[in-house]
Protein backbone atom coordinates (compact mmCIF):
# COMPACT_ATOMS: atom_id res chain seq x y z
CA UNK A 1 0.00 0.00 0.00
CA UNK A 2 0.77 3.59 -0.64
CA UNK A 3 0.41 6.70 1.65
CA UNK A 4 0.37 10.13 0.18
CA UNK A 5 0.73 12.76 2.13
CA UNK A 6 0.39 16.75 1.32
CA UNK A 7 0.89 19.33 3.49
CA UNK A 8 0.10 23.53 2.60
CA UNK A 9 0.65 26.55 3.48
CA UNK A 10 -2.21 28.93 2.69
CA UNK A 11 -1.83 32.49 1.70
CA UNK A 12 -3.50 35.24 4.39
CA UNK A 13 -5.95 36.45 1.25
CA UNK A 14 -7.25 34.75 -1.65
CA UNK A 15 -9.54 34.01 -4.09
CA UNK A 16 -11.72 36.88 -1.88
CA UNK A 17 -11.88 35.11 1.08
CA UNK A 18 -10.10 34.75 4.26
CA UNK A 19 -7.33 31.80 4.84
CA UNK A 20 -10.07 30.45 7.18
CA UNK A 21 -12.63 30.25 4.65
CA UNK A 22 -10.22 29.09 2.03
CA UNK A 23 -8.92 26.57 4.95
CA UNK A 24 -12.40 25.15 5.27
CA UNK A 25 -13.63 24.96 1.47
CA UNK A 26 -10.11 23.11 0.37
CA UNK A 27 -10.66 20.46 3.39
CA UNK A 28 -14.53 20.35 1.95
CA UNK A 29 -13.38 19.84 -2.17
CA UNK A 30 -10.53 17.39 -0.74
CA UNK A 31 -12.95 15.17 1.57
CA UNK A 32 -15.85 15.20 -0.95
CA UNK A 33 -13.19 13.00 -3.23
CA UNK A 34 -13.71 10.46 -1.10
CA UNK A 35 -17.28 8.94 -2.49
CA UNK A 36 -16.40 10.04 -6.23
CA UNK A 37 -12.67 8.38 -6.86
CA UNK A 38 -12.82 4.80 -6.16
CA UNK A 39 -8.78 3.92 -5.14
CA UNK A 40 -9.05 6.26 -2.15
CA UNK A 41 -9.00 3.52 0.22
CA UNK A 42 -8.76 6.30 3.32
CA UNK A 43 -8.50 9.96 2.99
CA UNK A 44 -8.18 12.53 6.12
CA UNK A 45 -7.50 16.11 5.83
CA UNK A 46 -7.07 18.25 8.51
CA UNK A 47 -6.42 21.82 9.61
CA UNK A 48 -3.50 22.65 11.99
CA UNK A 49 -4.99 23.54 15.02
CA UNK A 50 -1.50 23.89 16.82
CA UNK A 51 -0.18 27.01 14.30
CA UNK A 52 3.16 26.61 15.95
CA UNK A 53 6.56 27.97 13.93
CA UNK A 54 7.09 25.31 11.85
CA UNK A 55 3.26 24.33 11.46
CA UNK A 56 1.71 24.09 8.00
CA UNK A 57 -1.78 25.27 7.23
CA UNK A 58 -3.44 21.97 6.14
CA UNK A 59 -2.33 18.15 5.50
CA UNK A 60 -3.81 15.38 3.53
CA UNK A 61 -3.23 11.65 4.64
CA UNK A 62 -4.46 9.32 1.94
CA UNK A 63 -3.60 5.72 1.44
CA UNK A 64 -3.98 3.73 -2.02
CA UNK A 65 -3.87 -0.08 -2.56
CA UNK A 66 -1.00 0.71 -5.13
CA UNK A 67 0.84 3.43 -7.22
CA UNK A 68 -1.20 2.82 -10.04
CA UNK A 69 -3.84 3.75 -8.00
CA UNK A 70 -2.38 7.01 -6.19
CA UNK A 71 -1.35 7.80 -10.06
CA UNK A 72 -5.58 7.09 -11.13
CA UNK A 73 -6.74 9.32 -7.97
CA UNK A 74 -4.24 11.91 -9.15
CA UNK A 75 -5.36 12.05 -12.82
CA UNK A 76 -9.26 11.70 -12.27
CA UNK A 77 -10.67 14.40 -13.68
CA UNK A 78 -12.67 15.34 -9.91
CA UNK A 79 -9.30 15.21 -8.48
CA UNK A 80 -7.87 17.53 -11.32
CA UNK A 81 -10.87 19.85 -10.77
CA UNK A 82 -9.91 20.63 -7.38
CA UNK A 83 -6.24 22.48 -8.27
CA UNK A 84 -7.15 25.36 -9.78
CA UNK A 85 -8.26 26.50 -6.50
CA UNK A 86 -5.82 25.12 -4.34
CA UNK A 87 -3.39 26.45 -6.31
CA UNK A 88 -4.58 30.22 -5.93
CA UNK A 89 -4.65 29.98 -2.38
CA UNK A 90 -1.44 27.90 -1.26
CA UNK A 91 1.84 29.51 -1.16
CA UNK A 92 3.32 26.62 -0.39
CA UNK A 93 3.25 22.95 -1.05
CA UNK A 94 5.12 19.77 0.12
CA UNK A 95 4.51 16.27 -0.29
CA UNK A 96 5.72 12.50 0.18
CA UNK A 97 4.73 9.42 -1.06
CA UNK A 98 5.96 5.66 0.62
CA UNK A 99 5.07 2.14 1.23
CA UNK A 100 3.48 1.02 3.89
CA UNK A 101 2.69 -2.79 4.71
CA UNK A 102 -0.66 -4.04 3.95
CA UNK A 103 -3.47 -3.69 6.93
Amino acid sequence: MIRHIVCWKFREHAEGESKGENLRKAREMLLALTGVIPEIRSLEVGIDVVRGEHSWDMALVGTFESRADLAAYQQHPAHQAVFPFLRAVWSERCSVDFEVPAA
